[in-house]
């Protein structure tokens, strides 16, 4: 599977001083580094070279600094990674190329160039949006059929752990969750239903989710008023 190359192409990125988190804004991986703005650059996964990875890596180059098309090296060595014409197209694009050994490791195939491509700043600031809000690296690039650990999502989580307790005002949510308040009031996921005027419960949804997803179970708060 995919999967299998993102945690090679990971630390080999992480090498270099990026910070890499799976599956962002439907790109395998993302990578940051440096400061305000960061460096982005965005990987995609195969296991082969083939047009799709090239036509991916099109797909997101105007959101990032740099994309790297990454496969599996065929066990013979007659795959693209071989065809210099599938080489020559990626240096033309702008893209690099990593092989990815049966054994994990990484070799660079091409290298990127150093001028900076045409970018769309909207992409690119959701991505890094995403990437600096999401906890943690939750989700292995490649992943498929399978619903992604979000930041938003992660909220959403701790918001159903936090009710898991008993109903909650919004406002004693929102200093640990910041966007509680949209959260619970749009209930995209329908994990959460409104006891009251700014007050929540959660729902059957809400507690399979949090089977399926387990979180931190909170302590219960005490307050001089119960909520009712």
């Amino acid at each position: 599977m995919e999967t299998a190359l993102y945690l090679p192409v990971k630390r080999f990125l992480e090498k270099l001083g990026f910070a890499v988190k799976g599956e962002i804004g439907g790109c395998d991986l993302v990578a940051l580094k440096g400061g305000d703005p960061p460096v982005v650059v965005i990987g995609e996964l195969k296991l082969s070279f083939n047009l799709e990875l090239v036509l991916q890596a099109v797909d997101r180059a105007s959101a990032c600094d740099e994309v790297w098309l990454a496969a599996r090296m065929s066990a013979r060595g007659k795959g693209r990674e071989s065809d210099a014409r599938y080489r020559n197209l990626c240096r033309r694009l702008g893209f690099g190329m990593l092989g990815v050994t049966a054994r994990g490791e990484v070799e660079v195939l091409v290298k990127p160039p150093t001028t900076a491509p045409r970018r769309d700043p909207k992409k690119r600031s959701r991505l890094i949006s995403e990437h600096q809000r999401r906890l943690g690296d939750p989700v292995l690039g490649g992943s498929t059929r399978a619903p992604i650990m979000t930041a938003y999502r992660q909220q959403a989580l701790a918001c159903a752990s936090a009710l898991s307790q008993g109903p909650r005002r919004v406002r004693d949510l929102k200093p640990e969750i910041p966007d509680a308040p949209k959260i619970l009031l749009n209930n995209v996921y329908g994990w959460f239903d409104r006891a009251e005027r700014g007050v929540y419960i959660l729902t059957d949804a809400g507690r399979a989710a949090l089977k399926r997803w387990p979180q931190h179970v909170p302590e219960p708060i005490r307050t001089a008023k119960a909520v009712p």
